[in-house]
């Protein structure tokens, strides 16, 4: 198209006044933020913690984003249905499932495979969302680390170990007292 089209609009850029040209409102604004620190640190809010040395205080663990973990039913068996809403709603595309018919007349299917990758996931928190069972949560889990990216790739069975040790911590969210603010 070439530049001197009726068609196009030309946008002048605006004047701006001596505010605009000068440093020093957004300099003030960087110094306020710095001092505001500052002040948090001095009164004896430290800013960061030394980890490992210090573990960090999670201010609300019920509503903190970790690790992933899968649910059991009260009978011990994985509680997930193999419906396909958490890698459907999932925007990283980081869970993958393959079902198989199931062996209990409760359910049509389960999950033979549940696999996410926790190196793609952001931990949106859609996939607990999306589950009608409340099969899959995050936990508070937040030191996540591994060698390679092979122990990044959570199976079921490191996901049911994930909820074997945090069942006492965090119960399940069908199992958790109602919040008087309305969080489940």
């Amino acid at each position: 198209m070439p530049s001197d089209d009726s068609s196009i609009h030309w946008v002048e850029e605006p004047d701006l006044g001596l505010s605009g040209r000068m440093c020093l409102p957004m300099f003030a604004q960087g110094l306020t933020t710095t001092l505001r620190h500052l002040r948090r640190a001095i009164s004896g809010h430290p800013v960061t913690v030394s980890y490992p040395d210090e573990e960090p205080e999670i201010a609300n663990p019920r509503i903190y984003r970790g690790v992933h973990r899968l649910n059991r039913d009260a009978e011990g068996r994985v509680k997930c249905v193999a419906c396909f809403l958490c890698a459907t709603a999932c925007p990283a595309h980081c869970i993958d499932i393959v079902a198989a018919p199931s062996p209990w007349p409760d359910r049509e299917k389960y999950p033979q495979s549940f696999t996410i990758d926790e190196l793609r996931c952001i931990y949106c928190g859609m996939c607990e969302e999306a589950c009608p069972v409340d099969a899959i949560e995050l936990t508070s889990l937040y030191n996540l680390t591994g060698r390679n990216r092979e122990e990044m790739h959570f199976d079921k069975e490191k996901l049911l170990s994930v909820h074997d040790a945090t069942k006492d911590g965090e119960p399940c969210r069908t199992l958790r007292p109602a919040d008087p603010g309305g969080d489940p």
